[in-house]
């Protein structure tokens, strides 16, 4: 099975940029199509953030991050991007990487994701 490592995290001020990263443990993610960005802040549940479909590339996000954040993949699919522009406070989170092949209506539930990586704190405190 896949294993996913996440980094990039880290203590950021509002405004702030940055940018999160995602590998797995082989060449690449396959088999899996479906490739995300999920957050939990203390005390909350864990909140779908951004994706990107393998085939296609096409990106799907959060309402609370559209316009901030973009999902990406290298050309050679061996690693996924979280940029995340004009941080807030509320963006303080665990952020976790995760892959799944559920059909694409199902895209943004977390219960449907096969493999997720071990997590990256997020800070944005001024």
């Amino acid at each position: 099975q896949v294993q996913l490592v996440e980094s990039g995290g880290g203590l950021v001020r509002p405004g702030d940029s940055l940018r999160l990263s995602c590998r797995p443990s082989g060449r690449t993610f396959s088999p899996y199509n479906n490739l995300a960005w999920f957050r939990q802040a203390p005390g909350k549940e864990r909140e779908f953030v951004a994706a990107i479909r393998r085939n296609g590339g096409h990106t799907y996000y959060a309402d609370s991050v559209k316009g901030r954040f973009t999902i990406s993949r290298d050309s050679a699919e061996n690693t996924i991007s979280l940029q995340m522009n004009t941080l807030k406070q509320n963006d303080t989170a665990v952020y976790y990487c995760a892959a799944g092949s559920q059909v694409l209506s199902s895209i943004r539930d977390g219960a449907l994701y096969r493999t997720w990586g071990q997590g990256t704190q997020v800070t944005v405190s001024s």
